[in-house]
């Protein structure tokens, strides 16, 4: 009986999109951070802002500081993937850097609002990945955020109201992680394994309509 020879080169993981999502205050930066210094194989976009520097943050390493005027001149030379008014500032993300992560193989992480989010799933179908971070409980929330000493009366209330608006697109999301005060390499291990069980899906990631 002849017998058929067997191949298992059928697995080739191919690189994800992979975008960290959440409300104002809730660690995203940290768990960026966290994610750097493990050392992993991933591309970390980043993205350009119209605000101002906060204290330690770096050109380049952080954010791309620009002015509005430099904001809008990249748009119209569409050299953003996507784009939006976060509060009263302008963020967006540099379409060379992800296209050229792609074609090396690698994974891009992204950090992003839940509009952006929703604008990568739309342009990645198959290959993002949406993970939203919260916060242990409310108090530990609204504590890191008085914490900063940068808010005022008035923008801890916006950034109240859109911390509501975002939770109810939770499920536009494929995970949600806990990123609880003093848990943070616990919050980035699982992010990590979301990431790597993603790699091992049989099926294309279904997206959510």
């Amino acid at each position: 009986m002849s017998q058929e020879s067997l191949t298992f080169d059928i697995f080739e993981p191919q690189p994800l999109v992979i975008v960290i999502s959440g409300p104002s205050g809730v660690g995203k930066d940290a768990v960026l951070k966290s994610l750097k210094q493990r050392q992993l194989p991933f591309h970390f976009v980043v993205t350009a802002t119209t605000r101002p520097p906060r204290p330690g943050e770096i050109e380049g390493v952080d954010y791309f500081f620009v002015s509005h005027e430099e904001f809008e001149e990249m748009i119209q030379k569409d050299a953003l993937i996507e784009y939006a008014q976060v509060y009263n500032d302008l963020k967006g993300v540099p379409r060379s850097q992800v296209e050229q992560a792609l074609a090396s193989g690698k994974d891009v992480i992204l950090r992003l609002d839940v509009q952006g989010a929703a604008k990568v799933r739309s342009l990645f179908p198959n290959s993002s990945v949406l993970i939203f971070l919260i916060p242990a409980n409310d108090e530990e929330w609204l504590l890191r955020l008085q914490q900063r000493n940068t808010e005022t009366p008035e923008t801890l209330q916006l950034r109240l109201d859109t911390a509501r608006s975002e939770l109810k697109r939770l499920k536009e999301f494929d995970y949600i992680v806990i990123n609880a005060q003093n848990r943070l390499e616990e919050a980035v291990s699982t992010i990590i394994e979301c990431i790597h069980a993603e790699h091992h899906r049989v099926n294309d990631r279904n997206l959510k309509q």
